[in-house]
Formats: C-alpha cells, structure tokens, sequence
C-alpha cells in the first residue's frame, strides 16, 4: 500500500515493534507538554502473553514509511467481547477499532488510517470507533482541548493537528469525554461538608481505606463493582478476571491505601473510589527509560511519594443505587476523605477526575458540585468502513 511516497508495512518482527515504540518520542521530543511513558510499559500493552487483552481481541499493528523512514504508526484491533456488547452503547456487532496513531504529516496519517480500515474490512468489520489504544479501559478518545499542560498518569496526549487530519477522512464525533480539575487544598463547599457529616451519622454506612495485606481481595471487590456500575454506560466492555488480576498487579505499586476507598452498606461493598498520585510528575524528565539512574529515582518516589496533583480514574457505585440519594452521599464522602489524606500526607494541591462522558449526567453534576471545571476534552469518532478505499 503506497501514497505521496509513503509505504506501509505490518509490523511482524522485534525489529519493527522496537521502531512502533521508539516512533511516538521521536514525533513528540518538541512538544514541550508530552510526558514520554516508560517503554518498558508500552512494550508490555502490545506484547501477546504481557496484555491479557490480547486473549480476547485481534490486532495488527502497522508503520508508515517514507523513502525507509519511519514516519508514523497505528493500531487495528477487534475486541470479541466489545462485539458482544448491544450497539446502542456504542460497541457492538461489526465495530472495529484502531488507536495508539502516531504521524509526522497528513499524508501519512492518512495512509496509516486508511490501511487500519481496510485490515478491519477484511476481518468483516463495518464501523470503526476510534481512536482507542487498544482496550477501552486504557487510552479512549483524540485530546482535542487541554494541549496546553501535561497530561495525567496513564493519559493520552497528541499532536492538536490530528483532529483536523482525522475529521477530513470523514470521521465524525461519536461521544465527547471530559476531565476535570479540582483544587483541593483548601476544601469543598460547606454544602457537601454537611452531606458527608450527614453519612456519617449513618451507623450502616462505611468509608474504608483499601487494604495491601490483603490486596488481591481488595482489587477483586473494586473490579466487581467496577464492571457492575459501568455495565450501562456508553462503550462499555466488561474486563475479564484475568484483566482484573492484571490491572491490580500493574496499579499494586502505586497504589496508596489512604487514597482508593471502598464503601460499605451493612457490610457489603457498593461503591469505591480510586485516586492515583500523578506519576508522570517523577517521569516526565526520564524520556521513558530507567537506566541509568531513572529507574533509582522513581523507586525513591514510589517508597516516599509526594504529588502536587492527582488523578482520579475511576469511581463506581452499584448499579441498584444509580440515581439515588445513597450514590452522591457515597461520591461526596469517598471525595471528601480522600481530599483530606491527599493534602495532608501527599502534599496534594489539585486532583484530575476523568474520564467522564459528557452526558453522565451523576458525574457532572457531582463534578459541578465540588467546584471542578473541564480541563481537557476527549473526542471519539466513528465512521462506517467505506466499501472501497
């Protein structure tokens, strides 16, 4: 497949994986805001047998080139379970994806795109959602508002001409995702102090810091509410026990008891809150290698962590109390409590909640409520996968 002298190859050896990683810091070395992730985890998300995702998803990974160099990347992938899943929560029978799209120029994206398309029409998909790098639960969604600062822990970042690049190959927004910036340091207004006071004086009600003895327990309580509270949410995909037991083996290293709570009804779990300190912070001067003494650096923050700011990635309250008094007292106390350990043992000055969809309407208004402002937009397209290309 070739275009305006650009060549496009499947990535099938080391050779052109290590080239598919080392593409997104050459493009991004001058963008003064792009935080370089450690390769060592980038290798791992599109490695078979690293990548649980992998077990239930097919993917083909493609470099664009020009005169031998490499001058762009891009993902193609088909999630099994995302085709399960009823198409009015944007998934569904015939939705191919593609992500993780890097590109010097226009051409080359567009040759990048239209090659991820045509691999996703030969496996007889129908409809691309895109971007996703790769699974959902990691990078949904093009940053189209908020280049002007770094992005969060585990955050996409791209180049603010993607999304005219994108749009002109007839890609049009399927759903808008937001984040919100929240100050912290100085408290919530007095009307959720009063609401948290209030959950308080319930006796059955309680707010309980995660556990690391008992880790894999904990983990498996916060991905059970998880897949349970997001089941009706647009693009929704339910993780598998092994996507589970791998996600709290990736997070167990960060993960700070004080700040991933779960609450308890009479006993039983029903909602949980987990906040990440913003590693990117400690990172971000490492151009994503540990050696020689990056790796000393962070083991040094991961024992003694301190974090200007937070991120607040996910946030789940059982589906049975959806749009009950019960799920925003237990939003607002899980806030509130975490708040307070994160200024007072982190050092934390503000704290990014997202992503949320722009149309849920209990995140927003609890968003709303505590004074957090959008910070950064999220656009996912979508496009039916023309017959011909």
């Amino acid at each position: 497949m070739a275009g305006q002298d650009i060549v496009i190859q499947p990535v099938t050896t080391k050779g052109q994986t290590k080239q598919f990683i080392d593409i997104a810091y050459e493009l991004n070395a001058s963008d003064p805001k792009w935080v370089p992730p450690l390769k060592s985890e980038v290798a791992k998300l599109i490695t078979p047998g690293k990548n649980p995702f992998f077990e239930h998803a097919k993917v083909q990974f493609f470099l664009a080139l020009r005169h031998g160099r490499v001058v762009g990347r891009i993902s193609a992938h088909i999630d099994q379970l995302a085709l399960l899943q009823p198409p009015e929560q944007g998934m569904g029978p015939g939705t191919g994806n593609w992500g993780m799209m890097e590109a010097k120029d226009e051409a080359a994206m567009d040759a990048l795109i239209r090659a991820a398309e045509d691999w996703l029409k030969d496996q007889g998909m129908t409809r691309v959602l895109a971007p996703i790098s790769m699974s959902v639960w990691e990078e949904p969604g093009l940053l189209t508002k908020g280049h002007d600062h770094s992005p969060m822990i585990m955050m996409g970042h791209h180049n603010p001409a993607y999304q005219g690049w994108i749009e002109n190959l007839g890609y049009t927004v399927a759903k808008r995702l937001v984040t919100y910036d929240l100050p912290v340091k100085d408290g919530f207004p007095e009307l959720i102090n009063r609401i948290v006071a209030s959950g308080e004086r319930k006796q059955q009600l309680q707010i309980r810091k995660v556990d690391k003895k008992h880790f894999d327990r904990d983990a498996a309580i916060i991905m059970g509410l998880l897949n349970d509270a997001w089941s009706g949410n647009w693009g929704f995909v339910p993780m598998t026990d092994h996507e589970i037991d791998h996600a709290g083996k990736s997070l167990k290293p960060i993960v700070q008891e004080a700040l991933i709570r779960i609450a308890e009804f009479d006993g039983e779990p029903v909602a949980f809150m987990m906040t990440l300190p913003n590693m990117n912070e400690v990172i971000r001067d490492l151009n994503g290698s540990l050696w020689p003494f990056g790796w000393a650096k962070l083991l040094w923050w991961l024992k003694f962590p301190k974090a200007q700011s937070m991120r607040v990635p996910l946030m789940g309250v059982k589906k049975e109390l959806h749009n009950t008094r019960l799920a925003s007292q237990l939003a607002f106390m899980m806030i509130e409590y975490i708040r307070r350990d994160a200024v007072a043992d982190f050092g934390t000055r503000y704290a990014e909640i997202g992503w949320i969809l722009e149309d849920n309407q209990g995140m927003v208004a609890i968003a709303d409520a505590i004074g957090a402002k959008i910070n950064r937009e999220y656009l996912i397209y979508e496009k039916a996968i023309p017959a011909t290309n």
